[in-house]
């Protein structure tokens, strides 16, 4: 249109977006450059934007998944049996044994009753909510208040609630404040607080109007991996793998459909010599000439007519079939973040180095997810407000410093014992790992287990029991082979 009014000025700008795609031809990135290749969905846009109108479609589909496809809902178990296990425990590190013990007592109590539904421990909300969190890409917990008649240790209790409790229909901006997606903002952009319904949207058997309450940041944990900044809502681990899971699942299916089609028929007779069907004084085909195939069943042997032919199925098999199967199980096992033998539990070409590089890479995930996201958004909220309840009932007293805590996180099983054990031992005589770290890295309180020590030695020693364990005389007694004796070992071998 420009160059019709003035062709000059048309050509000029021809001539300058010429250059411009020279320039970023020759010194851009590949990624940004257009073109065919270079097509697809690429807004400028804020995860919030990108989450919100997903969130509930995304939820809905991945529930689905786990629900129907078996690889899905092994995706589930795995995250939540590493990340989680029999519970991330907290131990109390105040400097004083005395008060450590009142304190581990006291959270022993609380942890077996802190459930509201009254079913589950303290570990078992940790499980249900990274659960959620794995499947539904979020979980929210509130912290439930008791009265002193309730006859609980420590007047509090927690109940997890699916995400769909968050009313994402509340948005809004006033007087500076932000409501986004349900989570309201204050003015520097702190979350103060939620707006949750009173009931799961989804109850069937909803007999009131939808309504949803606010309630103070305080009071909830929003469980959810934060992967953008300014992210306020958490999306599944199945969102990148959702179409692919799919499609794996509707290829098995379809391959089963046929080899059950193939193998119902095992032959055909043929009517070689034209003759047409005798129909009976009832209306119906005699059985000698054959009937319309209405049902299928195994091995049948269809008569089209009578004749002389038999001509029998041949069932064909599809070469591509195991390929595609294991090659799209990798993916997926690579898109959820676990190894392809956790999604499959296939450790035909597996060995012990394969094994141990795959839960290296795995192992770091876990962590980072239980040092970055469950800690500081389940674990240390939880920590607090039991703090915060047992001084405001007298079960504590109130401490200048505080309570500070660890958390022990679940072991990791070896997967060759005497040779990790061997490593574990290693690095504690070299001073890469203390004996604090190693007791802590089998999921035990260091402090614990040193006491569980001495107090055994000392029931030895008060029964005048010695124990005289040699691993190299446990190893030859197991052997199936004695006759040969054992070699010195090496001094390193010793150490």
């Amino acid at each position: 249109m420009i160059g019709w009014i003035a062709p000059a000025a048309g050509l000029r700008r021809l001539q300058a977006r010429a250059a411009i795609d020279i320039v970023t031809a020759s010194r851009g990135y590949d990624g940004a450059k257009r073109g065919r290749r270079g097509n697809g969905r690429s807004p400028s846009t804020s995860a919030n934007a990108e989450v919100g109108p997903a969130q509930v479609m995304l939820r809905n589909r991945a529930r689905d998944l786990v629900r129907n496809n078996p690889h899905a809902a092994r995706i589930v178990d795995v995250l939540t049996a590493n990340l989680v296990g029999a519970g991330i425990q907290p131990v109390s590190k105040t400097g004083r044994k005395s008060v450590d013990k009142k304190v581990n007592a006291l959270w022993s109590q609380f942890a077996a009753t802190a459930d509201a539904d009254g079913q589950l421990d303290i570990y078992g909300l940790q499980a249900l909510a990274v659960r959620e969190m794995v499947q539904s890409g979020e979980s929210v917990s509130r912290f439930r208040m008791r009265r002193p008649e309730d006859g609980l240790a420590v007047p509090l209790q927690i109940q997890v609630m699916e995400p769909d409790h968050i009313d994402s229909s509340k948005d809004a901006f006033a007087n500076g404040e932000r409501t986004l997606l349900g989570v309201a903002f204050n003015k520097i952009g702190a979350r103060r607080g939620y707006w949750l319904f009173r009931e799961h949207p989804g109850e069937q058997r909803q007999l009131q109007p939808l309504e949803s309450v606010f309630v103070p940041a305080d009071e909830v944990m929003h469980l959810f991996r934060k992967q953008r900044p300014g992210q306020v809502r958490g999306v599944t681990v199945f969102a990148p793998i959702m179409m692919m899971t799919r499609d794996h699942a509707d290829f098995h299916e379809a391959a089963v459909t046929k080899g059950r089609i193939e193998a119902c028929f095992a032959g055909f007779v043929k009517n070689t010599e034209g003759e047409p069907i005798q129909v009976g004084s009832d209306g119906k085909a005699s059985p000698s000439t054959g009937l319309p195939v209405q049902t299928i069943e195994p091995g049948m042997l269809h008569r089209l007519n009578p004749g002389e032919d038999v001509v029998f199925s041949q069932p064909t098999s599809s070469p591509i079939f195991d390929s595609f199967m294991v090659h799209t199980l990798m993916a997926i096992a690579i898109g959820a973040g676990v190894t392809y033998d956790q999604l499959t539990g296939d450790l035909r070409q597996a060995n012990y180095s394969s094994l141990r590089a795959g839960k290296i890479e795995f192992r770091r995930l876990v962590e980072q997810i239980q040092y970055h996201v469950i800690i500081p958004m389940l674990c240390m909220p939880t920590w607090r407000k039991f703090i915060e309840t047992a001084i405001l009932t007298g079960a504590l007293p109130r401490r200048p410093e505080g309570y500070p805590v660890d958390w022990i996180t679940p072991a990791n099983e070896p997967i060759d014992p005497v040779k990790d054990m061997t490593a574990d031992i290693l690095a504690v005589r070299s001073g890469r790992m203390t004996v604090a770290q190693f007791f802590a890295s089998w999921g035990n309180d260091p402090m614990t287990q040193l006491d569980e020590i001495q107090k055994y030695n000392k029931l030895l020693d008060d029964m005048s029991i010695v124990l005289d364990i040699d691993p190299r005389k446990v190893a030859r007694a197991g052997s199936a082979q004695p006759t040969t004796p054992a070699p010195e070992a090496e001094p390193a071998d010793q150490a």
